[in-house]
């Protein structure tokens, strides 16, 4: 009996040991296979020595896996294991595998919840509890990419092409088209009036003669081709493959297709004329197959109802298409199933397709299957990496919840029209171990709190802190068409979230819940569609909002700010990472950091109060946010962490007001700490690419491309709570209209671009104004930005800029805005400040609007160093100095600027109007920032060194606050504050220390008996004139302040007022004041010489492209072409590759091919076509048969180059040369182009005459490796 107990004993370690070695679970010997068949009444429990191979499918109501047991999926290849259960144990000790993280499963394996939520006892869910441990490990597959090439709407690589004779101006006689064979561009087309003249048709046949051999030609006739059609032209024709042309007479339709060199390839339909009205049409359409998918060309030609008509297209033939990926893709297998990323303002363009076999692909390329709708823009455009995500949805292990056909019972039926109750999985504090990889999650999730596909719940530190060897971790997994986000974080820290695609799901996405959870590590995720859901108000939209009423205070009705703030990544805790994600569309927001009060929910206590909003940023780089309905990237706001009542009526954890001010340990005591956005890039978010309120917040190396406002900084609207804070960017690109025009649909805006007049779509409207850098309150930096492509479009009342300020805005601006070494490059509106009756500018009269104000440090904005941009109707900041800018709505001055905060009490409704002594007849007039309570402020921009009065339009207020904001020590101006006469008044001049809250310092400021005595004293005298009204005093400060400090380093100084009024009477004592107090305007600082407006200041601008990988490689290319004139005057003609010149010692053209994976120069040819007739078919050959494909094309001309340029010029054409196509005699041609499949944005040309040159052009082109 001993020697069987060690027998036994002996095998089980050899079993173990042979697992190990292996890593493959379902190897272990002493399993027992398992085979259970279906009983969906059973409840199955699985425990101590029960250690079973699952090696076929099983149903069960519910199994439960514990003290010991084991179920483990065998690996049986093609032959699909289904677990169907409602609901799933692993706990105390049990365990549950599918693979392992050293042997992932290799065969087909899917987890089936089922069951309605109207069942009894029914839960749907996978659990696991303390002990249990969870290793599912499918096939390690790419979870997602990006595009290296535009994928097109209509599956054209370099796009569909139609064209009608009914919209057209060609006329009579014979058409022709050129189209490529390998990309279905359509590279030429000519037309001939072959019934004027025989000359026409002698050009018909030149112009088919030189049309290369391989491309595809089509011919049609339109009203009447045939009369002086004669032998030349009908030889060619017939070359080509035509029957029917020896045979086509008067005004008979007729339309061919063929393939020159071969005419078996040719197709053509002839109609014997009839008349006008009956005669009909001859139509031909004819496929043919590419690299990246088969192409129709239809063609047609009639006479029918009195008018004769052409048509022709080129389209996709609606199969397959091939995309060429960024990463080796070759783990996804025919018959999987990918998601395309919109690249446009609207998240529904994004796009699910299967792929199809593909052998002669590459390891980056896959063929789909199925028409594309939408562009999907793949390209690094303006050194800015804007390529469309791409995921993958299809795993080998599955995940999934069964549902019924449409929504029943209390689901949520009057928003959703489907069944939203899924299965869940939900992990528990104490699991032993869990690891997910490779696992597909679909139909998951369930619109009740707690059941999310994948749910760390109140699991605790689930890393090396919470004792875990192995920390748990999730990675590689596809989450989409789920009911209810897509993984939850709660009450969890540590967890490892990994390339892992969620896709359409409801609600927040990647969800981080109480506010507690932190050291949570989200790398190189990709969320896209996110939708509203019912569960918490900011999953809400707008409609649910309202509707949802059960949980707020009596009746009240919540508003649209309570809710519509769904985001794809909704971050609670900023003590998390984020890395490499993309969020790529949102109904609301990509990324947002949101802050709790206190944690809320079961982690309430975890956390003193407000330790969230103090506690500094975990690492934040090279995440990407785009397609969002709102906001790209949201840094602001909190949750309501209080239960609904009388005095707060809103439901718990609506959206509320918050405010981030990162310190050391949370304590505002210590030092700042800045929370840093690296490598951030947000393109096509229709309101925000990013807003961020707070203390320190900077951005380094960050893009905003197309979006409504790309940038807004935003410290705190009054006083910065974080005292010494700013925010601040640096190095990084704005772009108003990129390359990347989207798609014209129902959803989006479509209208005229101003800085290229091709349709494009726009956020919101064609009349919103764009701005790039949105300036709001301060203080702010902007350091080496790069601007591009931003114009005002009058003529469709567009008012976009690169640099505007806040619109509507009730709250500040600080002189302290600061732009300094700013690089703008195709920018035609550099600054607008805006206008009333101006679309989205509304009136144009809120506080805000009227005070706007920003720093030219250096001049690269305005031409004027030291200077400050200012409203045209603020004369409170003018000069008589100051440079007009109508164009921009705005005044350029200098001065010494600074603010005056001033807060009022009893009463808190008043307007106040503040007049320069210098200015009397253009007062600014104030509305204060608040709209009700029992205190007012007001918080003008002013001019130092100057005097003022202020009136109000009511009895003036019994106390008042005066604070000199951003004030230096010695810095001053007078006020002359109006008050009833026989007022008195008890004045004190004070320090307020702002954390902890306190009055440090207080002394009495006296009375003096004249004005005299206050201009020349401290600023601690007061002098109160009856015969005026007015109460003069000087505001100085006494104390330098310190770096960002708005006040001295010894507190804020303030004045307090506290008059007693015998009188209610209006206190505007304007008439008394003026002219009395009368000055002519004079300047306290000088304006600089102007220095100039260019686009190349050295050292200016983003020092570097902004991209997804840090080694991609660019080609830095310059082209200079000099026509004969401009040689004359110096000009020389070159091509510089990366540094490496290529002399002028030519005549005509040089062409040069670059290698657009390496970069290596292949080949460099001149072509004098000028002096030698041949140099023209040469050139055209060239480019043609001995440039190779995927080659980078340059070109510059040099002296006289057009002479006997003629088919050249078409060659160039098919690289991308757009028409006009010319040089003119001695003009200046330079131009980048490709030769491939597609047509990449960074193609261009410059055509310039003679005498205005020399043509240029710099580009930095990303290489394709």
């Amino acid at each position: 009996m001993a020697g069987s107990n060690f027998a036994v004993v002996l095998l089980g370690v050899l079993a173990s040991v042979l697992s190990q070695i292996s890593g493959c679970p379902d190897v272990d010997p002493t399993l027992t296979p398992w085979n259970p068949g279906h009983h969906p009444n059973a409840q199955v429990v699985v425990g101590r020595g029960q250690n079973y191979l699952l090696q076929s499918s099983a149903t069960f109501s519910s199994l439960e896996v514990k003290d010991g047991g084991k179920v483990v999926f065998a690996d049986l290849g093609q032959t699909e294991i289904v677990l169907r259960a409602r609901e799933v144990t692993v706990g105390s000790d049990g365990g549950f595998y599918i693979g392992s993280e050293t042997c992932p499963y290799q065969g087909r394996a899917t987890v089936s919840l089922y069951g309605r939520k109207d069942d009894q006892k029914n839960s749907k869910q996978f659990l696991v509890t303390a002990g249990g441990t969870l290793e599912i490990h499918g096939q390690h597959k790419l979870a997602w990419t990006q595009l290296t090439q535009t994928v097109p709407a209509g599956g054209l690589p370099k796009g569909t092409f139609a064209w009608d004779s009914a919209t057209s101006s060609r006329g009579r006689g014979m058409h022709v088209n050129v189209v490529d064979e390998i990309s279905g561009a359509v590279v030429d087309w000519r037309s001939f009036d072959t019934h004027a003249s025989e000359g026409n048709s002698r050009n018909l046949a030149s112009f088919i003669d030189q049309i290369p051999q391989g491309k595809i030609v089509t011919l049609q006739t339109k009203d009447e081709a045939s009369s002086r059609l004669e032998a030349t032209a009908r030889e060619k024709i017939r070359a080509l493959g035509s029957v029917e042309v020896d045979s086509l007479s008067r005004r008979e339709p007729w339309a061919f297709v063929g393939v020159k060199g071969d005419p078996s390839r040719a197709v053509e339909r002839r109609i014997p004329y009839i008349d006008t009205q009956t005669t009909g049409t001859a139509a031909v359409t004819a496929t043919f197959d590419a690299f990246f998918g088969s192409f129709d060309i239809t063609v047609t030609s009639e006479w029918l109802g009195g008018r004769d008509r052409c048509t022709f297209s080129v389209k996709s033939a609606g199969g397959d298409y091939v995309l060429n990926l960024k990463d080796d893709v070759s783990s996804w297998q025919p018959g999987d199933h990918i998601v395309l990323a919109s690249t446009d303002y609207n998240m529904e363009q994004a796009e699910e397709f299967r792929l199809v076999p593909c052998p002669q692909c590459s390891a980056h390329q896959v063929k789909i299957s199925g028409e594309v709708q939408y562009n999907h823009f793949g390209e690094v455009s303006d050194d800015v990496d804007l390529r469309g995500e791409v995921g993958l949805l299809t795993r080998n292990i599955k995940f999934q919840g069964e549902v019924e056909d449409s929504c029943y019972g209390d689901n949520f039926c009057q928003f959703f029209d489907y069944d939203t109750y899924g299965g869940h999985m939900k992990i528990l504090r104490g699991f032993k171990d869990v690891h997910l990889s490779g696992v597909e999650f679909t139909r998951m999730g369930q619109q009740v709190n707690g059941a999310y596909p994948v749910h760390f719940h109140m699991a605790g530190d689930v890393d090396e802190v919470g004792g875990y060897s192995r920390p748990a971790y999730v990675r590689e997994l596809s989450i989409h068409h789920c009911f209810s986000r897509c993984v939850t974080i709660h009450g969890t820290n540590g967890l490892l979230v990994q390339d892992t695609v969620g896709y359409d799901t409801l609600g927040h996405c990647y969800f981080l819940e109480d506010g507690a959870e932190q050291r949570n590590v989200l790398d190189h995720n990709l969320g896209l569609v996110t939708r509203a859901g019912t569960l918490l108000p900011t999953d809400r939209d707008a409609y649910m909002c309202r509707r949802m009423r059960d949980e707020v205070y009596g009746d009240y009705v919540p508003s649209n700010s309570d809710c519509e703030a769904v985001a794809t990544f909704w971050i609670a805790h900023p003590n998390n990472i984020l890395t490499n994600n993309a969020a790529a569309g949102s109904l609301f927001t990509g990324i947002w950091y949101i802050f709790h009060r206190e944690p809320t929910g079961l982690s309430a206590g975890a956390l003193p109060r407000y330790q969230a909003s103090r506690t500094p940023l975990g690492r934040f780089y090279n995440n990407r946010v785009h397609s969002n309905g709102e906001d790209g990237f949201m840094i602001d706001e909190g949750v309501k962490t209080t239960q609904p009542s009388a005095n707060s009526p809103e439901e718990y954890l609506s959206r509320t007001g918050a405010r981030y001010k990162p310190h050391q340990n949370a304590d505002l005591l210590a030092p700042r700490v800045p929370a840093m956005i690296e490598g951030l890039i947000a393109f096509k978010n229709i309101e925000h690419g990013a807003w961020v309120r707070g203390g320190d917040i900077w951005f380094n190396k960050c893009a905003f491309v197309d979006n409504g406002k790309g940038l807004t900084m935003s410290s705190e609207g009054t006083f910065p709570n974080d005292e010494g804070s700013s925010q601040k960017i640096w190095d990084s690109i704005f772009i108003g209209e990129s390359e990347n025009v989207g798609t014209a649909s129902g959803s989006s805006d479509w209208g005229m671009g101003g800085v290229k007049p091709v349709p494009r779509s726009f956020p919101k409207s064609t009349s919103f104004p764009m701005r790039g850098l949105e300036v709001y309150d301060g203080p702010t930096l902007a350091e080496r930005c790069t601007f591009k492509k931003y114009a005002a479009a009058p003529e469709y009342n567009r008012w976009s800029s690169a640099i505007g300020f806040f619109l509507n805005n009730n709250w500040q601006t600080a002189p302290k805005n600061n732009l300094t070494e700013i690089k703008f490059e195709e920018v035609q509106s550099r600054v607008f400040l805006g206008g009333r009756n101006l679309p989205y500018f509304q009136g144009y009269d809120k506080d805000g609007d009227k005070t706007q104000i920003f720093h030219d440090e250096d001049g690269s904005t305005t031409g004027y160093p030291d200077s400050f941009v200012v409203g045209q109707d603020n004369f409170v900041l003018r000069t008589p100095g100051c440079v007009e800018k109508p164009e921009w709505r705005a005044y350029i001055c200098s001065g010494k600027y600074a603010q005056l905060f001033i807060k009022t009490k009893q009463p808190s409704n008043l307007l106040l109007s503040l007049v320069r002594d210098e200015y009397p007849d253009h007062p600014l007039v104030l509305k204060g920032t608040k709209s009700g309570g029992s205190t007012q402020q007001y918080q003008p921009a002013v001019m130092l060194e100057k005097t003022y009065t202020i009136h109000w339009n009511g009895r003036a207020p019994r106390e008042v606050y005066i604070y000199p904001v951003n004030f230096n020590s010695g810095e001053w101006l007078r006020l002359g504050l109006c008050y009833p006469r026989g007022t008195t008044f008890r004045v004190k001049y004070q320090l307020e220390r702002r954390v902890p809250h306190a009055v440090t310092h207080e002394e009495d400021i006296r009375s003096v008996s004249g004005l005299n005595a206050v201009q020349g004293g401290n600023g601690k005298m007061f002098y109160f004139e009856e015969s005026t009204g007015l109460f003069f005093l000087k505001v100085r400060a006494h104390y330098d302040r310190e770096g960002h400090n708005y006040c001295s380093h010894m507190g804020c100084e303030r004045i307090f007022i506290s008059a007693t009024m015998t009188s209610d009477a209006v206190s505007d004592c304007t008439a008394a004041a003026y002219p009395k107090y009368s000055l002519p305007p004079t300047e306290t600082v000088p304006m600089p010489s102007f220095l100039s407006l260019v686009n190349d200041c050295s050292g200016c601008g983003a020092p570097e492209p902004i991209v997804s990988v840090d080694d991609m490689k660019f080609l830095e290319v310059t082209i200079q072409a000099a026509g004969w004139q401009e040689t004359q005057q110096g000009h020389r003609a070159y091509i510089e590759i990366d540094g490496v010149r290529f002399g002028d010692s030519y005549r005509g053209f040089r062409v040069i091919s670059v290698d657009a994976l390496t970069g290596a120069v292949r080949q460099e040819m001149t072509f004098d076509t000028h002096g030698q007739t041949e140099a023209d078919l040469a050139m055209a050959n060239f480019i043609r048969n001995d440039i190779a494909p995927d080659s980078i094309v340059l070109v510059a001309t040099r002296d006289e180059p057009s002479r006997y340029a003629a088919e050249c010029l078409v060659a160039l054409k098919e690289i991308g040369a757009q028409e006009p196509v010319e040089t003119g005699n001695r003009g200046n041609f330079a131009m980048v182009g490709f030769k491939g499949t597609v047509w990449p944005t960074w193609i261009q040309q410059v055509n310039l005459p003679s005498g205005q040159g020399p043509a240029q052009i710099y580009a930095r082109i990303p290489l394709m490796a």
